[in-house]
């Protein structure tokens, strides 16, 4: 009977055979133990002498790291291990013998492990972090889906920009001038005039020069619009799909969040409603705090959010902020111009804003305005102002980065590892 370390449990007592890799393996006398893995999960294999026979037995322990192998035996269950079970090896078959594999269990540096990204995956840290982002991708859709929002797929290639800045990258699209998208967001909202509420997912790309923790070049977002939405309705939508998430990872990865080391104690806190706290208010608290130099209308820097994550033990949403320092799109507060409605949501334990968010602008004459304003009367953005023209509605809308979003709940430090092949300032390998 094949199967995989995954589904061991249902085989208590029975003999099995698992396509594996050997992770590690150490030996004691007549017994050998072997780590194995096979994408699924990790699990002990012990070869015992006796059972084996001398020639089978020797074998077993020249086996090198990385090798990959058919290995059958009987499951049995074991207390001492966090998984639970492991497999007593009565044969095995080496499909190829690994020779020389260059992530060995000592100390390695990050650039040599970039480098080696297609191999360090495999790891059981690694492993782990793919598994939880895994599941957030999974729980998205889910919370998506029950909640009535279709998914929309925007275009990676587009004649324009979504924030209206110049860190794009740019390409020849046929005889004309494109970029690789940095936001799916307009299409987001020409989808909801027509479906309502809806959501893409998918990459995007921005040409920030950025080499903080919290920074990649491609990266994917999760982006749902809302019709007849307000801000705060989105403001309700966000905490829910964040708990929703973070629940979903504490139920369905116990054991990755384990090897992570992570401090599960302070993800069951994420339950919804979150705290918020206004720009002003936070300029404020940045003063109390020590930050004497920020100014009101300056924009958070990533010592700023954290100082103000500080103060809470969930996400916080920063609200209202000036409309000079938010995009184009935004509507301002109607008591009070100079802000708008929007929100940062900032995690806990310094991971900076996971989410962006605001209330869109629907009237037409205003978003004329606007377009004079940042220059975008050219053809690229006249079918976005159409949106107004032609049925508009209040409208609501967010982005979730995703590779920070796995970061904070993952307890990692960088995205560069939350993402199977992080595309950084200088690393466009492997």
């Amino acid at each position: 009977m094949k199967t995989t370390i995954a589904e061991v449990s249902k085989f208590v007592g029975e003999e099995v055979t698992i396509g594996a890799w050997l992770q590690n393996k150490r030996s004691s006398g007549k017994i050998a133990f072997l780590q194995l893995r096979d994408g699924t999960g990790f699990m002990q294999g012990v070869a015992v002498k006796a059972e084996l026979g001398d020639d089978k037995f020797q074998q077993a322990k020249g086996l090198t790291q990385e090798s990959s192998l058919y290995v059958t035996g009987v499951i049995v269950e074991d207390s001492r291990s966090s998984f639970g079970y492991e497999m007593q090896v009565s044969n095995f078959e080496i499909i190829q013998e690994a020779k020389d594999y260059p992530i060995t269990p000592k100390e390695h540096g990050t650039e040599f492990l970039m480098d080696h990204r297609h191999l360090w995956l495999r790891s059981r840290k690694q492993h782990a972090v793919m598994k939880i982002r895994n599941e957030i991708i999974r729980a998205t859709y889910e919370f998506f889906n029950q909640n009535g929002y279709v998914k929309v797929d925007a275009p990676i290639l587009t004649g324009s920009s979504a924030e209206g800045t110049t860190e794009l990258f740019h390409t020849k699209y046929f005889d004309e001038d494109a970029y690789l998208s940095q936001s799916g967001q307009l299409y987001m909202e020409a989808a909801a005039m027509a479906l309502g509420k809806v959501f893409s997912f998918g990459p995007t790309f921005r040409a920030e020069k950025s080499k903080t923790r919290r920074h990649l070049i491609e990266f994917w977002m999760i982006e749902p619009e809302m019709a007849f939405m307000d801000h705060n309705d989105s403001l309700e939508v966000q905490e829910q799909y964040v708990s929703h998430v973070v629940q979903s990872v504490l139920e369905n990865c116990k054991l990755d969040l384990e090897a992570l080391d992570r401090d599960t104690s302070v993800l069951e806190k994420i339950k919804a409603p979150f705290p918020r706290i206004s720009y002003d208010d936070a300029v404020q608290l940045l003063k109390e705090k020590g930050f004497n130099d920020i100014e009101w209308g300056e924009d958070f820097g990533a010592p700023h959010e954290t100082a103000i994550a500080e103060s809470y033990d969930k996400p916080v949403f920063i609200t209202n902020y000036p409309a000079e320092i938010k995009a184009f799109y935004m509507k301002p507060d109607p008591e009070r111009p100079e802000v708008v409605l929007c929100a940062d949501l900032i995690a806990p334990e310094g991971y900076g804003e996971i989410i962006g968010g605001s209330q869109r602008i629907d009237d037409l004459e205003l978003m004329r305005q606007r377009y004079e304003e940042h220059d975008l009367t050219g053809e690229a953005y006249k079918w976005y102002l159409q949106l107004r023209e032609y049925g508009t509605v209040p409208h609501s809308g967010f982005g979730l980065g995703l590779e920070r979003t796995v970061a904070w709940i993952s307890g990692v430090e960088h995205v560069r590892e939350t993402i199977p092949f992080p595309r950084l300032l200088n690393r466009l390998y492997p």
